[in-house]
């Protein structure tokens, strides 16, 4: 693709980076990717210990039609490159306070016999919470998931119909108008902190979450979300691009001209590139990419007066017993608070002594992720960023660890003595890996006031020829919403290089053979 018009450079290889590459070099654009760390995904890492295969990072994937349209830019199919299982039930969700459960599921009718069991009149509620949350995915998903907000007007178009659905009230608050039982309203709006969204301050917006589940199901890629990195990654190779492992980029100057140009330098080498699309943490990307650029500096410094979402500790354990009778593939677990514990997750200045926790047991539906008979666990526990919470997590991580497992053993009897392996990530890594602002695990929280429009723009304001994907921009986190936001990204780069991109997907079609590169032969086999 030496003759290609427009070269692009793509800094981080989560999925958002991913999408965007995918894009570009469908397209016809010279595409880079430089990912830091010797393995693609970003967050979506792989852990491999001991005969256990543990995903770092993403582990639910929803809305896969996103995922297969990347595919059939180039005429081919997701299938060919990942086999995607479906989970059933999506979620099992456990109350420690009095042991009582509930399978939350795309099943209309189950869901409603559970409820009916416990309130026919919130069996009623719930039919018409399935209405509204069908009008918020109408307004919130099919029309402006996919759809840049690069002007204020961008915003006041869509802003009578988002009032008439009540965007200004919270996922909770919401829920709570149409059921009254507190583990229904619990079950109904857990969803937004999958995207790092407190649910009584998260826009009833995320209520869509509902309905999209709902329509696509709940997914896991066999061999862990790390098959599906390694699938988009051989996509991109297959395409012609180039990706560069262990390559942190150390900064980014920008020469301005009649044609802009981004010189990229890492480990020694600079290149220059017509159009760079960051992955990358969007506070990282002004504060230290762009850090010599001083039209980056009034965005950083905006940055930081942000709310940001709460950070995390992982503990990823295998164990000598599967517990595969006992558990579905992904159990939500309420501790004995719930609203007085969000507020000291979000706002609190120290670390909960108490704990609600997400677990996820891949092994149930793909046993191949752990040896015979045995368990391979990820289990999740929201906690404070660094910027509300000054702990030590080198000296608290392996008492907490201990905790989360104790926490678990009503579920999982005897767990700590059948522990085999276990390791940990915690908010210091989410900071010093990922480049995470105060170590937040979701970038910047998913309030009314931080989204569309309000959230970090796809184009820079500010830098010509900046772009950006990733859950720091619209429209926020998650699966479905990084890799729609790519599409939002590509949308706009369409549009700014459409003169100088003519003719250039005509040649890529040509091109379907991987390149015979080290770099692209060592991430294709991955």
């Amino acid at each position: 693709m030496a003759d290609s018009p427009v070269r692009a450079a793509v800094i981080g290889s989560g999925f958002g980076g991913l999408a965007a590459a995918i894009r570009l070099q469908s397209a016809g654009v010279a595409t880079t990717i430089y990912e830091a760390r010797d393995l693609p995904g970003g967050r979506a890492y792989v852990y491999q210990d001991g005969g256990y295969t543990f995903d770092a990072g993403p582990t639910v994937i929803t809305a896969p039609h996103c995922l297969e349209e990347l595919f059939e830019l180039s005429g081919r199919k997701l299938s060919d490159y990942v086999e995607l299982m479906p989970v059933t039930p999506f979620y099992r969700l456990h109350w420690l306070a009095d042991g009582d459960q509930f399978d939350y599921d795309g099943d209309g009718e189950a869901m409603l016999r559970q409820i009916r069991a416990r309130s026919e009149d919130d069996a009623r509620g719930y039919q018409q919470f399935r209405d509204y949350a069908e009008k918020v995915f109408d307004a919130g998903y099919t029309k402006l998931a996919s759809t840049p907000f690069l002007r204020f007007w961008d915003m006041v178009k869509v802003a009578p119909q988002l009032g008439r659905l009540r965007a200004d009230r919270s996922v909770y608050k919401t829920v709570a108008r149409y059921v009254q039982d507190e583990h229904v309203r619990q079950a109904l709006s857990f969803h937004s902190l999958l995207v790092g969204g407190n649910p009584y301050e998260t826009s009833s917006i995320y209520t869509l979450i509902h309905h999209l589940e709902r329509t696509w199901g709940v997914w896991f890629a066999k061999g862990g979300t790390g098959a599906l990195v390694r699938g988009l990654v051989k996509l991109f190779t297959e395409l012609g691009g180039t990706i560069e492992l262990s390559t942190p980029v150390d900064g980014i100057r920008v020469e301005d001209g009649p044609q802009v140009r981004h010189h990229v330098t890492a480990r020694g080498t600079t290149r220059a590139y017509d159009l760079v699309v960051s992955n990358a943490d969007v506070h990282s990307t002004y504060a230290k990419l762009y850090g010599e650029e001083p039209r980056a500096r009034p965005m950083a410094k905006k940055l930081e007066r942000a709310d940001w979402s709460m950070s995390l500790f992982v503990l990823y354990f295998g164990t000598d017993q599967s517990y595969a009778d006992r558990i579905a593939h992904h159990t939500v677990v309420f501790g004995k608070r719930y609203k007085e514990l969000l507020a000291e997750i979000f706002h609190g200045d120290r670390v909960p002594e108490d704990m609600s926790l997400y677990l996820h047991a891949p092994h149930v539906t793909d046993p191949s992720l752990a040896p015979p008979g045995h368990g391979a666990f990820y289990v999740l526990s929201p906690v404070p960023h660094l910027g509300h919470a000054d702990v030590d997590w080198n000296d608290l991580a392996p008492r907490y660890a201990d905790r989360v497992l104790e926490t678990l053993e009503p579920l999982l009897p005897n767990l700590r003595q059948h522990v085999t392996t276990r390791r940990w990530v915690t908010p210091f890594t989410f900071r010093d890996e990922l480049a995470s602002y105060n170590g937040a695990a979701f970038s910047v929280a998913p309030t009314l006031t931080q989204s569309a429009y309000f959230r970090p723009h796809n184009r820079c304001d500010r830098i010509p020829g900046l772009y950006l994907v990733g859950a720091g921009t619209h429209p926020g986190a998650g699966v479905p919403g990084v890799v729609n936001g790519a599409k939002a990204t590509w949308s706009v780069i369409e549009r700014d290089f459409a003169h100088r991109l003519a003719g250039a997907a005509a040649r890529t079609d040509a091109r379907v053979d991987p390149p015979g590169d080290v770099i692209a032969t060592e991430a294709a086999a991955l």
